[in-house]
């Protein structure tokens, strides 16, 4: 079909009062907004947003940046527009000048928190929302960002990426769950059993509705475990008492969403332990709220 016959076929559906066909969303053009490449999950298009520049220690232990200063936006493609969620690292300085870009435009700020407690620089994490054309969302929140020190510089070329320094065979098996080695932190993505949505839409796992624990080792078979469990009303006490009962801090507990069905808690933690006793511990809170069978 060439493009005149192609456009006056698109003016016969118009003028015939016929929906139009959706146009797919141009998704290199959205990596060049937001000047990052995307990574492909399904329908769900994710761009991270490390917070590179930050050097954060808490309890003695340097945190990566894979570890919690990962920030991140998704978009769930939905043809001729698309779903976006994310969750912006920032420092104290930093909130409210960003905030004030998101609004100009018309990007939702749907929570605002900690996830570590006693971590110098304190970090918090903005949470955004947003529908539409996912080129003008990725623009908007570039440009909301760059009143941040958010780097956006392509990462320098780097050797191997490090061991976690642990045995994560072990965890795997102790969990029952499949993890990932992310610049020497062990990643592990588990999915709820049951589905979470937001305007009668599925949130998938990669816009954040899957459990996420991170591991870094801290030497001598000890390691840091971070992260956050999604967890329904009626499972975040049982959840609690799970964590507290094998030593797991309890350091925030919030939404993420404003419209989520069922309502969805997110329960962040923190330890320095013993390599196979956090991951334990950490089998028991799993065992409190409702995971797809073990994999």
């Amino acid at each position: 079909m060439t493009i005149k016959s192609h456009l006056f076929m698109l003016a016969c559906l118009s003028i015939a009062g016929a929906p139009l066909p959706a146009v797919a969303a141009d998704w290199k053009a959205v990596d060049q907004a937001i000047g990052k490449t995307n990574a492909q999950t399904g329908s769900v298009y994710r761009y991270g947003l490390p917070r590179t520049d930050l050097k954060v220690t808490l309890d003695g232990v340097d945190i990566k940046t894979g570890f919690a200063l990962g920030g991140w936006i998704a978009f769930e493609d939905k043809g001729s527009d698309a779903m976006m969620m994310g969750d912006l690292v920032l420092t104290e300085t930093e909130i409210n000048p960003v905030m004030s870009k998101l609004f100009e435009s018309g990007i939702e700020v749907t929570a605002l928190h900690n996830h570590l407690l006693r971590a110098s620089p304190a970090t918090f994490y903005m949470h955004v929302s947003g529908h539409g054309d996912p080129v003008k969302l990725a623009k908007a929140v570039r440009t909301a960002l760059s009143v941040s020190k958010t780097p956006f510089d392509p990462p320098a070329a780097s050797a191997q990426a490090p061991e976690p320094g642990f045995n994560t065979s072990q965890v795997e098996e102790i969990l029952g769950f499949k993890g990932r080695n992310n610049g020497g932190v062990f990643q592990f993505g588990i999915p709820r059993s049951d589905e979470i949505k937001m305007d009668g839409m599925k949130v998938a796992g990669p816009m954040g509705a899957a459990i996420a624990i991170n591991f870094q080792s801290s030497g001598n078979g000890k390691a840091a475990i971070t992260g956050d469990f999604v967890a329904l009303a009626k499972e975040v006490t049982p959840l609690l008492k799970a964590l507290r009962s094998n030593g797991i801090e309890v350091t925030a507990i919030h939404n993420h969403m404003l419209d989520d069905e069922p309502r969805a808690f997110f329960v962040h933690f923190w330890a320095n332990d013993d390599v196979q006793k956090l991951a334990k511990g950490l089998r028991g809170a799993l065992d409190a709220v409702h995971v797809a069978p073990k994999g």
